[in-house]
């Protein structure tokens, strides 16, 4: 097990000491200094020079964010960590970036591929990684499961890395918390991975409602109905399931700061994780960030002050429910942004209904696909996640405004090559934790409702859950012994 985890090689100012000196005295914005004390700075990159990148949980959507970020050109991978370097999720990456410490593992009766132009360091342990390599990492990409974000996120930032963390931001609000906070103190760049906000809905979004398109919501439906990993078993799941743990898996470590350590089984690791409270975040948490990421931001609606789950089937006190509905109370925040009430469906057959006066039939009709519909006091506007373009519905009142409404630009850069430019210093990111986390913990809040049933109540102001104790518990609980460290940061 891994132990020293804040060694600091003496022989120069580290990035991670003169981060905590200068927080200390309040500074804001810390990364030009870097170049005073000889340390390298990303926003001391030339336009040309590219950043250099380590990548944190190497498996499926962290192979498919590290071909993303390369694929823009901007960026060379340095240092590749997982808990799991063996698996057969992690093979992509690692015979991409054949590792320069580990001889790769081939499949019998295969080749080994041709040595790549560019080495990559390979690691089990993202604290070793910083420990040796944080002076040659201009920047992160954290794509580990939901329970493991924080502590790795809150070292990177605390060393003066950028990060671009893969949603939800993190698995508590309390964790999101501090993790916005030592975003604004650090000034590094940050950017929460629903790449979606990058995309068509995004400038869509933010140019209709700047044109008083959008504007006097006071309603919205989401929805992701789709089949998840836990729908048929988990109902019946009495305790956690227990197998032998492979040799090449550190499963200690891939509890992170998680206090109580679980069985491993292959209904939790690599991806059904997914499907247990104290490590994912069920299918709230997993698709919401692509579905109401623009809804929150532009209409301002920060946290809400009443969470109530309407329904729960398939209820168990280990796994997400077979279906959900959620309702969050927003208060009124501006002239033109009333009280707001935004309901979350999802599980199979868990529909919402658009009413007959906005369908094409004048029938009411299911929601089928992940998405949302926006209700104001005028108009009707329906959505699906990630980048998908809202519409007005009904057809005939779309075709009586289209020459009318607020065009938008259409060339921008994807969510992945905004993330690398703010890096460099040449555009800011459009999901910083400023924003993401604060979307996060509205799923967190979800999250909790799922788990626990009934009403919460939440002080917007003191942020607080005031009428449950459970609840208020699971807003921000204890870390692991030996992982406080990260909370401190």
């Amino acid at each position: 097990m891994y132990k020293n985890t804040m060694k600091i090689a003496p022989s120069t100012p580290s990035r991670r000491d003169f981060l905590k000196t200068s927080a200390a005295f309040g500074s804001l914005t810390l990364l030009p200094s870097y170049i005073a004390l000889g340390n390298k700075s990303s926003n001391g990159l030339a336009p040309s020079e590219k950043v250099n990148l380590a990548v944190i949980g190497i498996g499926n959507q962290g192979d498919r964010d590290r071909k993303s970020l390369l694929a823009s050109q901007l960026c060379n991978v340095v240092a590749l960590c997982d808990i799991d370097m063996e698996g057969a999720h992690t093979h992509e990456s690692r015979y991409t970036h054949r590792l320069t410490n580990t001889p790769p593992v081939m499949p019998v009766g295969q080749a080994v591929p041709e040595q790549s132009a560019l080495k990559a360091k390979a690691y089990t342990d993202f604290r070793k990684m910083f420990d040796e390599m944080a002076d040659e990492i201009d920047a992160v990409l954290i794509a580990t499961p939901d329970h493991s974000h924080f502590a790795a996120t809150m070292l990177a930032m605390s060393l003066g890395i950028h990060v671009y963390v893969e949603k939800p931001l993190a698995h508590t609000f309390g964790q999101c918390a501090r993790m916005i906070d030592l975003a604004t103190r650090s000034g590094v760049a940050t950017q929460m991975g629903n790449q979606g906000h990058s995309g068509a809905n995004y400038f869509q979004f933010k140019a209709w409602r700047e044109g008083g398109i959008i504007k006097d919501v006071t309603r919205i439906t989401a929805h992701m109905n789709s089949r998840r990993r836990w729908h048929g078993w988990g109902q019946d799941v009495t305790e956690y399931p227990q197998e032998a743990v492979p040799s090449y898996i550190n499963w200690e470590l891939w509890h992170d700061v998680v206090a109580v350590n679980r069985p491993y089984s292959p209904k939790m690791h690599p991806q059904e994780w997914r499907s247990w409270f104290e490590f994912g975040s069920g299918a709230f948490g997993d698709w919401g960030p692509h579905i109401l990421d623009t809804c929150h931001e532009f209409l301002e609606l920060g946290l809400p002050e009443k969470i109530t789950a309407v329904e729960r089937d398939g209820v168990n006190p280990l796994v997400f429910p077979q279906a959900s509905t959620i309702r969050f109370d927003f208060p009124e925040r501006a002239a033109d942004l009333p009280a707001c009430a935004v309901t979350w469906y999802d599980g199979i057959n868990n529909h919402p209904q658009i009413e007959g006066e906005y369908t094409e039939s004048g029938a009411p009709e299911a929601v089928k696909n992940p998405g949302k519909v926006i209700y104001s006091n005028e108009l009707v506007f329906q959505g699906g996640s990630h980048a998908s373009p809202l519409k007005i519905i009904p057809k005939e009142k779309y075709m009586e405004m289209r020459k009318s409404l607020p065009r938008f630009p259409q060339k921008n850069s994807n969510h992945y090559a905004n993330f690398l430019l703010a890096c460099k210093g040449e555009e800011e990111t459009r999901s910083p934790f400023k924003i993401g986390g604060e979307l996060t913990q509205v799923f967190n809040l979800g999250v909790l409702a799922q788990h626990l049933g009934g009403e919460l109540k939440f002080d917007r102001s003191t942020k607080q859950i005031t009428n449950n104790a459970i609840a208020q518990a699971l807003l921000d609980p204890a870390p692991r012994e030996g992982w406080e460290e990260f909370y401190k940061l």
